[in-house]
């Protein structure tokens, strides 16, 4: 009979048929039950839950309890049991329920068992309630439904959805949330769609949660149009979904779209306001922010921090410091960790210690727990800002699980900075998860300070098990292969980007223009910038100008310049550095002078002594000293020591004495342990036979203290550096070394080469000069590559002075007769020989 009864009066039926029956077993069971400490106003003990009466509520058909209905006390006893989290009392309450035959009187007190179940993370339990019910109404499938969604178990909860006979807004809606909450964000969007055709109507809540999912996936377009759908519900007006609205284009940077939305709202929370002030400190329009946050009546630490933060990230830290003065004087309120997080790296960017610190004793004062964020941001801060001991002993008091590697990334950094690579090297050890950051810092380090193969070695080890190089890691071990002009590491490096997909970022690509510079291989620079020439980064054009002037092509540097001016890529001071110095090198007077001015007048870049000094060059170079003296005289500032330096070498070449003497004196006095400055005016009396005043020079430089700076030179042979001096005996080839050197010294003479003996700066016969400009330390790296590869291959030698005029020329001849291309690095600029010729155009 009862299943013929209709669903709604089933309740009403069951309560009825049961009363009778149940009636004296409850009455004794409440009445034998645990009694209470506390007694009523007239002396009697109450049991737990007071003595049955005989009456059913006439609305909902719940059992009255001491004048209360047992709906109202089961509510009591389950809001108690959630708000403590209590399982065991509510497991009690359920066995109790259950002991009574209560749980078939209605939906009402299973509903919330699996309410209660749901929200105590007792899933199978609630599952069981549910399994268990005879009739379920929609209030008892959203239950479930929600538990699932909302634990993440979407697949689970799906098939419960599926199942239901009947789909309200609140269903779809647990579906969506949990979506949403489980990352599943674009499920969530084909969970609206389905609930519209449904004909369900979409809620408050329901909007808020698609709005977030747009937001996640920064899907402006979709978020545009759910936006049209709300608008049309009139559902725009609701603060909740206003705010989400705000949040969406916020995270997709439609600032535009985000002060419609807040202009049209009739009601701002201080949500609405945090939220359009986050949006445009994001976007760094921190003036509109700021205004914004004026404008605000009743303000919360949201607001501050959002205001703070904005200025930290911007990279206005004394605004986010002033900020926070303000904070502390107008209001009563206590920084968050948040505040402090943001001012404490607004501290660690400036590198204010004294303010940092004065910070971490506000935190000491007020008792805030130097925990999480705050301790990492404190140890960047005291890394940062020259306070790497403090940084270290709070990493010692800080649980190790609450430090990031950001905190022991900076400490590393601290130590880098200070040079200290031992200590440095030690933390990296100590590491335990190191992210491509850390090891890219201590590899930095490794470079900053030169030291090369440590740096190789550790970036071998990145590779093998470390994690995948980036960029910046790749840009700091291109610099290594540079400094080196290790050519074969380069190229190796060059395939580990390409196929990490980084040999495609700007930074990579600029580095390795530089590095196939370096290593003599223009070609192959000119085909890496080739691959990025789109780009508007003056960067990678500033580069590729100074490669190609290093290498003599003055042309095609100027040439490639006034491309990159249209393009419309912007120059920059060190662009012009370079483009100044390709003129210098190529004799372009006239151009050097317009592109000078240019800088001035056009792009309102205000010289540098580097441009000053490759302006001094260019006059110098190209025999206009008079000129060169005139520029010295009408500069606002007075020339450094490359200026002087620049003027002290064209006068050796123009052997010019006296000015040579001037330039020397001025350099000396900015660089008293100068030995260049010495050894160039000494060269320039040698040069000019007066050996005497040469002499002179040579006694004062060695009464001072000062060496001279020996020349060397080296070439990479099978990934090794075989290094020469001059006359270098300790080769342990040297004897076949000489052999070779003597035999092309022969063949060369006979081709019509002449020794230049004036590139002898001794006094001494011209048959002792020949034999000394034979064993120069490039034609024995020569001599050495010769026997060394196979032929018709190209030698590539590396000096660190400049390469003799002797040297220059017999090289011409070598690379004619054995039919190779000869690439030579001195101090200032490459040399391509080939065929008897050099890239230069012997002017250098």
């Amino acid at each position: 009979m009862a299943s013929n009864i209709a669903p709604g009066l089933m309740e009403a039926y069951v309560t009825k048929k049961l009363y009778k029956e149940k009636m004296k077993t409850m009455e004794e069971e409440f009445a034998g039950g645990q009694v209470s400490k506390n007694s009523d106003k007239d002396g009697k003990k109450k049991t737990v839950f007071g003595l049955l009466k005989k009456k059913v509520h006439p609305k909902c058909g719940g059992l009255y309890l001491d004048d209360k209905c047992w709906k109202d006390r089961s509510r009591q006893a389950k809001v108690r049991c959630l708000e403590a989290e209590n399982r065991i009392a509510g497991k009690s309450i359920h066995a109790y329920i259950t002991k009574a035959g209560l749980l078939h009187l209605g939906f009402y007190l299973t509903n919330n068992l699996i309410n209660f179940y749901s929200k105590v993370r007792l899933f199978s339990d609630a599952c069981k309630v549910f399994e268990e019910m005879p009739i379920k109404n929609i209030f008892t499938w959203n239950s479930i439904i929600s538990m699932y969604a909302k634990s993440g178990q979407i697949s689970t909860a799906r098939i419960y959805f599926d199942q239901m006979p009947e789909k309200d807004s609140v269903s779809w809606t647990a579906m969506i949330v949990g979506c949403n909450q489980a990352g599943r964000f674009k499920k969530a969007l084909q969970m609206l769609l389905a609930m519209v055709r449904a004909g369900s109507p979409p809620s408050q809540f329901t909007f808020t949660n698609i709005l977030s999912s747009c937001a996640a996936i920064e899907d402006h377009i979709i978020g545009r149009m759910v936006h049209s759908f709300i608008v049309k519900l009139g559902m725009s007006s609701c603060i909740p979904v206003a705010n989400s609205l705000l949040n969406m284009y916020g995270k997709c940077g439609d600032a535009l779209m985000a002060k419609v939305v807040f202009d049209r709202m009739r009601v701002r929370s201080v949500s609405s306001w945090n939220t359009l002030i986050s949006l445009y400190s994001q976007s760094g329009w921190m003036d509109i922010a700021r205004s914004h946050f004026d404008e605000m009546s009743e303000r919360s630490i949201v607001s501050w921090n959002a205001i703070i933060a904005g200025y930290n990230q911007n990279g206005l830290d004394l605004e986010a410091l002033i900020f926070f003065s303000r904070m502390l004087k107008e209001t009563k309120m206590a920084p968050d960790d948040f505040t402090i997080t943001s001012v404490i790296s607004a501290c660690a960017n400036l590198e204010m210690l004294k303010i940092g610190r004065q910070i971490h004793a506000y935190l000491i004062r007020t008792e805030m727990e130097v925990v999480g964020q705050v301790a990492n941001a404190l140890i960047s801060m005291y890394s940062k800002s020259g306070g790497v001991e403090n940084a270290r002993r709070l990493v010692e008091k800080t649980v190790v699980s609450d430090l990031n590697v950001i905190s022991f990334t900076a400490l590393l950094e601290g130590y880098v900075k200070l040079g200290d690579l031992q200590l440095a090297r030690e933390i990296f050890n100590s590491m335990k998860h190191r992210d491509v950051v850390a090891w890219t810092a201590i590899i930095v380090g490794y470079v900053r300070n030169s030291f090369y193969k440590d740096a190789m070695e550790l970036f071998s080890l990145m590779v093998s098990e470390g994690p995948e190089p980036n960029n910046y890691t790749l840009s700091a071990i291109l610099s290594v292969c540079s400094s080196l002009a290790s050519l074969e590491h380069g190229r190796q490096i060059h395939s580990k980007a390409v196929r990490s997909k980084e040999g495609l970022s700007v930074s990579v690509s600029n580095a390795l223009i530089t590095m196939y510079a370096k290593s003599g291989c223009i070609e192959l620079a000119r085909r890496v910038f080739s691959q990025i020439i789109s780009t508007r980064e003056p960067v990678s054009w500033t580069s590729m100008i100074i490669a190609l002037a290093q290498h003599g092509l003055g042309e095609e540097a100027v040439s490639l310049f006034d491309k990159m001016l249209f393009h419309g890529v912007v120059p920059d001071h060190i662009t012009y550095v370079g483009v100044i110095s390709a003129c210098t090198h190529s004799g372009l007077v006239e151009k050097g002078k317009e592109y000078f001015s240019i800088m001035q007048n056009i792009h309102k870049i205000k010289p540098t002594p580097s441009h000053y000094a490759c302006m001094i060059d260019l006059f110098a170079r190209c025999g206009k000293l008079e000129e060169a003296q005139n520029f010295i005289k009408s500069m606002p500032v007075e020339p450094d020591a490359v200026a002087w330096g620049s003027l002290l070498s064209a006068c050796r070449v123009h052997k010019d004495a006296d000015l040579a003497r001037i330039a020397a004196e001025r350099l000396l006095s900015i660089d008293p342990d100068n030995s260049g400055a010495y050894s160039a005016l000494a060269n320039v009396y040698s040069s000019c036979g007066r050996w005497q005043e040469a002499a002179s020079i040579w006694r004062l430089m060695r009464d001072n203290g000062i060496k001279k700076e020996k020349g060397f030179s080296w070439i990479h042979i099978k990934n090794k550096v075989h290094v020469f001096g001059v006359e270098d005996g300790l080769h342990p080839m040297t004897e076949a070394i000489y052999e070779m050197a003597a035999k092309m010294w022969v063949e060369i003479k006979k081709a019509g080469f002449v020794p230049d003996t004036e590139s002898v700066l001794h006094d001494v016969d011209d048959e002792l000069k020949e034999k000394m400009l034979s064993l120069h330390s490039e034609k024995l790296a020569i001599a050495f590559g010769l026997m060394s590869t196979p032929e018709n291959t190209m030698l590539r030698i590396m000096k660190n002075l400049r390469v003799c005029n002797d040297c220059h020329n017999a090289i011409k001849f070598i690379s004619k007769l054995t039919v190779r291309e000869i690439v030579v690095r001195d101090a200032t600029r490459f040399h391509h020989f080939r065929d008897g010729f050099c890239s230069c155009k012997d002017y250098w």
